[in-house]
This record gives structure tokens, C-alpha cells and sequence, in this order.
């Protein structure tokens, strides 16, 4: 088996859009208030999120042992629900509209790396769940995905593409099972 030569990668970062300090401190309040099986009122979770420059609308519930990269790049519209063990890896925006669910061990997932080059460059995708749209538990967004509004990502599965309104995918590559159809 061949061994990477780990000086090759390139050296190039990701804009982490804040400075060393304010990452330092967000590691350690991330894993000492959200990252972590304490029960802690969302509502506190929720102002320590906004003090780090998160944009999070009202009623917003956080459940234990959640883990956000960056919280100033992430917006949470009204009434979302993130459950246990929800991982937010955003290298670069995450916007997740009004209404939306993360279920437990749902993965947000912003950045991959050009394994076609030799420096392994790392790149961002921006990831937007719209108004509605439910991320099962388990399952996993890649970077740059849109997930179009009511549409469900089934339990463990992955989608590396768009995904349409009112559609239900499973798998992994996520396929449409079906349409979503809400009753009153």
C-alpha cells in the first residue's frame, strides 16, 4: 500500500469567518453547553448561539449533544427542531428555514476535498434546508445541496444532490420514493 506524502496537501484554508480567538473560544463553549449530554434549556443554548453570531428566529428547540462548526455562519429560522447528536459542519453557510426538523445524528456536511488533485484542496458548499423540509435521523446532507421546501430525507440516507418540494428520497444515493402529501 502506498503512503500519502501529507506535505503535498495544499496549504490553502477555508475562510473559517472569525479570528483564532473567537474559534478557540467557540470549542470549548460548543463542548462544554451544546456538544454535550447536558439537558440545557434551548433558550440558553439558543443566546449562547446568538452571542457567536448565529441569526436563529423564536421557538427554536435544541436537544443534548449537538455539535455546530460555526455558528456565525449559520441561520435557523422559527419553530426548528435539531435533535440529539445532530452534527452542523458548516465550513461555509447553513441556512435552515422555518419549520424544518433534524432529526437524531442527522449531518450537515459543507466541505469535501478534490480528491482528483494532489494538494487534496478542501472546498465549501453552501447547504439550505427551505421552510418544511425534515432531515430523518442518521441521514446526511453534502456540501451544496438545497433541500427544497417540505421535502423529507428518509432515515440514514444521503443525498448529494438537490432535492425536490414535497418529495420523499431514501438511500443512499438518496432516490424519490415518493410524493408528500399533507393532510389538514
Amino acid at each position: 500500500m502506498n503512503k500519502v506524502d501529507l506535505s503535498t496537501f495544499s496549504s490553502k484554508e477555508i475562510d473559517k469567518g472569525a479570528g483564532k480567538v473567537k474559534r478557540l473560544l467557540w470549542y470549548f463553549v460548543n463542548a462544554f453547553f451544546l456538544n454535550c449530554y447536558w439537558n440545557l434549556s434551548s433558550g440558553l443554548k439558543v443566546i449562547i448561539l446568538k452571542v457567536f453570531g448565529a441569526h436563529i428566529g423564536k421557538g427554536v428547540m435544541i436537544k443534548p449533544n449537538v455539535n455546530i462548526k460555526r455558528p456565525w455562519r449559520l441561520t435557523i429560522g422559527d419553530y426548528v427542531w435539531i435533535g440529539e447528536g445532530v452534527w452542523i459542519d458548516n465550513n461555509t453557510d447553513v441556512i435552515i428555514e422555518s419549520n424544518c426538523v433534524l432529526s437524531q445524528d442527522a449531518m450537515l456536511l459543507c466541505g469535501n476535498h478534490n480528491y482528483k488533485k494532489k494538494s487534496f484542496d478542501s472546498y465549501p458548499g453552501k447547504i439550505i434546508l427551505k421552510e418544511g423540509s425534515w432531515i430523518c435521523a442518521r441521514a446526511v446532507v453534502a456540501p451544496g445541496v438545497t433541500v427544497q421546501t417540505h421535502a423529507i430525507l428518509g432515515i440514514g440516507s444521503v443525498t448529494t444532490k438537490d432535492l425536490e418540494a414535497y418529495t420523499i428520497y431514501q438511500g443512499n444515493p438518496a432516490i424519490t420514493v415518493r410524493k408528500r402529501i399533507i393532510e389538514d
